[in-house]
């Protein structure tokens, strides 16, 4: 049995770039809220996002994008979820709870995802995996944890818990159309949950802040919506859902490394967070899980290399990228095979 084969490691650079896009606007976000409103700067970040990618893609002419017919619903529904239901929850949350409880009760998007990905579409966790998770997790509590204690409103708490099980949703499906380009997957959710969540502000009485708060709104959504969002989509390719939400769970250090740059003070609580965080994410960076599987035939179009799975002859369609990989339709015989592997594209098989 092979375990040589080598460990996802763009997959997780790009979770941890991700989880370090999106901590790290949260004390950035948290300024901007002293200009704008929640409903408002909600908006502008998702605008900001959908028009940046999208004008980048022009920019240096990114194919054109035709989502899979069996695709369109799965991504209907992950921007439903994520980019609509969940702020509209969250929004409804923050009127009612303060919002240290609601950055304690956000956590539980990381526990909603792995859930559904192992429960409903049935990808495959081991007990490292599962315990690495716990660790980050309670890296996530620790540190977002007020002190206060004290037990929030019902239908407050309840809506901020029903935001995270729509992003939960929202990972899973996003899941199902990650080999889509990255880039036109976030420009989309942007250019849709923008307007929606500007309409409801406005709608609300909300005006429209200064052209140095938009502008400066909309960079920060660019980067923490849309980078953030293209990065994590690359690793939901590479790593599955529950992996990824794993590595992505670190964002509230980050978020507060970042808090502590700025001059706030290094806490006990920051450090213990931080050392929890890491033995989660060496679980997870150590992890092998090799065993007999059966790949089915299977035809579809992704950028790739001509890897272990990838032995297939080109009829000059291809789009070629500078770092010589390329995409193009192909097709996938059926193979059965062992070596280390993670649940990406190719490895959505069940487990005895």
């Amino acid at each position: 049995m092979d375990l040589s084969h080598p460990v996802p490691r763009n997959g997780i650079a790009a979770a941890l770039g991700a989880a370090l896009l999106f901590g790290a606007a949260t004390p950035l976000a948290k300024w901007l809220l002293g200009s704008v409103g929640p409903w408002m700067l909600a908006g502008l970040l998702y605008l900001g996002s959908g028009l940046g990618l999208m004008l980048w893609r022009r920019l240096v002419r990114a194919p054109r994008v035709q989502l899979p017919a069996a695709e369109r619903r799965w991504f209907a529904g992950a921007i439903l979820a994520g980019g609509v239901i969940g702020p509209a929850l969250l929004m409804l949350g923050l009127t009612r709870l303060p919002g240290a409880t609601v950055s304690l009760m956000l956590n539980a998007e990381t526990v909603f995802t792995a859930l559904l990905a192992w429960c409903v579409f049935r990808e495959n966790v081991d007990r490292r995996i599962a315990f690495g998770m716990a660790v980050i997790l309670a890296g996530a509590l620790l540190l977002s944890w007020s002190g206060t204690g004290g037990l929030p409103d019902l239908w407050p708490a309840l809506a901020v818990l029903g935001a995270c099980l729509a992003w939960g949703i929202d990972n899973n499906l996003t899941r199902k159309v990650s080999l889509t380009d990255a880039t036109w997957i976030a420009g989309v959710k942007g250019l849709v949950a923008g307007p929606v969540n500007l309409g409801i502000a406005f709608g609300l009485g909300a005006p429209l802040p200064s052209v140095t708060v938009t502008a400066a709104a909309m960079l920060l959504g660019l980067l923490a919506y849309g980078v953030s969002l293209s990065w994590f989509v690359v690793a939901l390719r590479h790593l599955g859902s529950a992996r990824t939400g794993a590595y992505f769970s670190v964002a509230p250090f980050f978020g507060a490394l970042l808090a502590v740059l700025g001059g706030e003070t290094v806490t006990p609580t920051l450090l213990a967070a931080g050392a929890l965080m890491a033995i989660g994410v060496v679980l997870h960076l150590t992890e092998r899980h090799a065993h007999v599987h059966h790949h089915e035939v299977m035809a579809h179009a992704h950028r790739h290399t001509h890897d272990l799975h990838h032995q297939h002859e080109h009829e000059g369609d291809e789009d070629v990228y500078a770092d010589g990989s390329h995409s193009h339709p192909h097709r996938h015989d059926e193979l059965l095979h062992a070596h280390a592997h993670f649940p990406d594209v190719h490895h959505r098989h069940g487990h005895g």
